[in-house]
């Protein structure tokens, strides 16, 4: 007997898709995820990656803060230096010495892939 699955909201389908189309060693926020889709806001797009992010590359979605998602760092930490998604290093005085996004090189805007560009960023 096979469990049968319950579908996706259509909502988290169109989240997810957007999450697996972020080329690697890129981020969106939550967002700008909801702003691409013109549709919902940052905790909606949140909890869709909460709860059916699973599948889907989910490091590459994030705070706008830059800050690593609390309990996951260790393994978004292992995914981001795969990709060579910028980071930048912890301050010295922070207690757990996990860097963080450097939001500024690594904000991809939807646009052209990171690689179509001449200078590694994606245009704004």
């Amino acid at each position: 007997m096979s469990e049968e699955v319950p579908e996706l909201p259509e909502y988290a389908e169109r989240v997810l898709e957007v999450a697996e189309h972020i080329p690697p060693g890129r981020v969106m926020t939550y967002g700008d995820v909801a702003e691409w889709l013109g549709e919902g806001g940052p905790r909606q797009v949140g909890r869709v990656m909460a709860l059916y992010g699973g599948a889907v590359p989910w490091w590459r979605v994030v705070r706008s803060d830059g800050v690593l998602l609390s309990g996951h760092e260790l393994s978004a930490l292992q995914h981001y230096r795969t990709e060579g998604t910028p980071l930048r290093q912890a301050p010295r005085g922070a207690e757990d010495h996990v860097p963080r996004l450097d939001m500024r090189r690594a904000r991809w805007d939807g646009g052209a892939p990171a690689a179509a560009t001449t200078d590694g960023r994606a245009h704004t």
